[in-house]
């Protein structure tokens, strides 16, 4: 692998990430969903027992009860495996805050911001680079 692809598998992972964080700041979960494999494991930085599939994926972010909220991703590493393959890590932060009635500014949760980490485990598949494994941890106590 020459250093161009390299760095050009860097640059697709990392867009990953940030089209995953748009996608889930937007509440699009169909396309959250659409970037993981159809067999993926997910684990929210949250806790809770890990996820195993696509379509259980989807169903997860379904269920959600409608929120404010805006992550920013930070410190993304990306480690190329090989040319199929890729690890990376990353740092989240999530602010959150309750839906208003009135369309305006929400309250920010007093819990917020909550900082962790992603690890992933990327994959080049036909659709292109989707996460196999995200795998989310808190770094501090709310």
């Amino acid at each position: 692998m020459t250093p161009d692809e390299r760095r050009a598998i860097e640059a697709d992972v990392t867009r990953l990430i940030h089209a995953y964080t748009w996608a889930n700041d937007d509440a699009d979960w169909h396309a959250c969903a659409a970037l993981y494999t159809e067999d993926a494991l997910f684990r929210r930085p949250s806790g809770g027992e890990p996820v195993r599939g696509r379509a259980a994926i989807l169903a997860g972010f379904l269920a959600r009860p409608p929120r404010a909220q805006r992550h920013a991703i930070t410190n993304v590493l990306v480690d190329v495996v090989d040319e199929n393959t890729v690890r990376a890590r990353s740092v989240i932060v999530l602010y959150m805050g309750e839906v208003t009635s009135d369309d305006g500014l929400p309250v920010q949760d007093a819990k917020s911001p909550l900082i962790g980490t992603f690890t992933d485990l990327v994959v080049r598949t036909d659709e292109g680079w989707r996460f196999a494994e995200r795998v989310g941890a808190l770094d501090f106590r709310p």
